[in-house]
């Protein structure tokens, strides 16, 4: 059985050092909760005038992202969710997510 080898598209390079079986690392498995800069916002634009709690920053998959969404609106007793990698929860959640983020060992989080 032949192991098949994928070059990504790779056709010439003039560096040196180039290793082809060199395997990349994703950069969000590197990063830890505790050097995650987290921003915590509150936004009413289009929603009706309704208050959301922003959360921006976040360093991960979109598993781990939705997994995040849906233990802060377990811990706020809201409803929320994960679109286009930002997480919203319901209301004015500002204190609560902050809380949670910081007990969850992001200790760089900050509202803004």
């Amino acid at each position: 059985m032949k192991s098949k080898k994928n070059y990504s598209g790779i056709v010439y390079s003039t560096n040196p050092d180039f290793n082809l079986n060199h395997e990349s690392q994703d950069d969000s498995l590197s990063c830890t909760p505790d050097n995650q800069k987290i921003k915590i916002r509150l936004e009413t634009k289009h929603r009706a005038g309704k208050a959301a709690t922003i959360i921006d920053g976040f360093i991960g998959t979109e598993i781990e992202r939705e997994d995040m969404v849906k233990k802060l609106k377990n811990f706020c007793g809201t409803g929320g969710s994960s679109k286009d990698g930002e997480m919203m929860i319901q209301g004015d959640q500002r204190d609560k997510v902050l809380l949670w983020l910081q007990k969850n060992g992001f200790k760089q989080s900050k509202r803004i």
